[in-house]
């Protein structure tokens, strides 16, 4: 069945690795570099039905937007006269599978896990995007079992002064003030998200449940739920803490990270910077450069030009799905906190993505297939507003001031 491989753009295309709403997810080889990547299909036809247009370009808007050690990277988009393929980091699991074949988890495995998703999601509240759809089958797991935030679909931009009022999500993940459809700011509906994941892992059991949605989303408004004796006084006050039904009352982000529980063996990488710390991005790595001058015939200034253009590009492309498999390789585990820094200063500005980038066309065909950017600019029929309660993020500049979609 070798014969039978497809190839799109500089990618052959191997094996189905899940189908999903909208399309099939597929295992794929980037035939230059020889590291594999998911390609995620995305039917035009089906998200144009199901009126989901305005969320899949959140999904690509938001990805392009992130960089961190722990939130699934976007390669690159290709635009097909069928289908949208967002091109991303190859996760061969997810949570929701391990905790299933395993069910509880000793505590330092769940706060490992606990870590990198918290320091993932506090990125993402510092950049003012709130996910509103966390929970284990959204966390993808690498080879070595770090984790991967993905499906950024259901995300939002928060701007300070509006309240956002949008039933989202998973219900047993979701929040009292989600499901009940009062205004709510963004950043405390992922806390109490988060606190169901790890009540899940420490428990093996969801602290909400029920096969009547009514009953199940009475339990949560009551925010009634019971603790094992097996789990640490530690761990049960962050639990207690995270599951307050009162957003006002619920624990912050940057009270989760005071927490003794939380700071038990927190790698260097994952602690917070100091104000004064000054941030470089990543310096090109010659070796990579040399590697690609080989393997796809540029000279290498021509390469150094175009690791720095704005512009996505193949060249690009080749250098990230590079360097990102010789971090595997090397580390299997991200340590050291200048790699953080690196994470934090490579996400490209807001008004980068704004005014540099060309628009994903979604609503006509494309004769032939074709590398995209997606514009910063998302034009959406249906409008959102969000407000920032003063407890909600950490203090960062204001630099977003861009129209929500739903």
């Amino acid at each position: 069945m070798a014969s039978n491989k497809i190839k799109i753009g500089q990618y052959n295309v191997l094996q189905t690795l899940g189908v999903g709403s909208f399309g099939k997810v597929k295992l794929a080889v980037h035939t230059i570099t020889g590291h594999k990547v998911a390609m995620k299909f995305i039917n035009r036809r089906k998200i144009a039905h199901l009126d989901m247009v305005g969320r899949v370009k959140r999904e690509i808007q938001y990805l392009k937007f992130l960089r961190h050690p722990h939130i699934i990277k976007l390669y690159e988009v290709i635009t097909m006269p069928t289908d949208i393929i967002m091109v991303m980091e190859y996760a061969r699991g997810e949570l929701f599978n391990l905790i299933v074949e395993k069910g509880k988890m000793c505590e330092d495995d769940a706060r490992r896990f606990f870590q990198q998703i918290i320091c993932a999601v506090e990125y993402c509240h510092r950049h003012k995007i709130v996910h509103r759809d966390l929970k284990p089958e959204n966390l993808l797991l690498d080879p070595y079992n770090n984790v991967k935030i993905a499906d950024f679909g259901l995300s939002n931009i928060m701007t300070d002064g509006d309240f956002l009022k949008t039933s989202c999500g998973s219900p047993n993940y979701a929040a009292p003030e989600v499901i009940s459809g009062r205004l709510y700011a963004g950043p405390e509906v992922d806390v109490w998200s988060c606190g169901v994941i790890l009540f899940v892992m420490l428990c093996g059991r969801l602290p909400f449940d029920d096969e009547y949605i009514p009953t199940l989303f009475k339990k949560i408004n009551g925010g009634i739920y019971t603790l094992p004796s097996f789990i640490s006084a530690e761990a049960k006050y962050l639990l207690n803490s995270m599951l307050i039904v009162d957003p006002l009352k619920r624990i912050t982000i940057q009270e989760i990270r005071q927490t003794s529980w939380f700071n038990v063996g927190l790698p260097d990488y994952l602690k917070p910077l100091p104000d004064s710390e000054e941030v470089f991005f990543d310096e090109i790595d010659d070796s990579i450069v040399s590697e690609i001058h080989k393997k796809m015939g540029f000279s290498k200034d021509t390469i150094y030009q175009a690791l720095q253009e704005i512009e996505n590009n193949q060249i690009k492309v080749a250098y990230q799905l590079v360097v990102d498999n010789k971090r595997m390789i090397t580390a299997g585990r991200i340590s050291g906190q200048k790699n953080m820094q690196s994470f934090l200063a490579a996400s490209p500005s807001w008004d980068t993505l704004q005014y540099s980038r060309r628009k994903v066309n979604v609503d006509e065909d494309d004769d032939e297939p074709s590398s995209i950017v997606l514009d910063g600019n998302v034009e959406d029929n249906e409008t959102s507003s969000i407000a920032l309660l003063s407890s909600s993020l950490p203090p960062v500049e204001e630099f977003l001031k861009v129209i929500i979609f739903q």
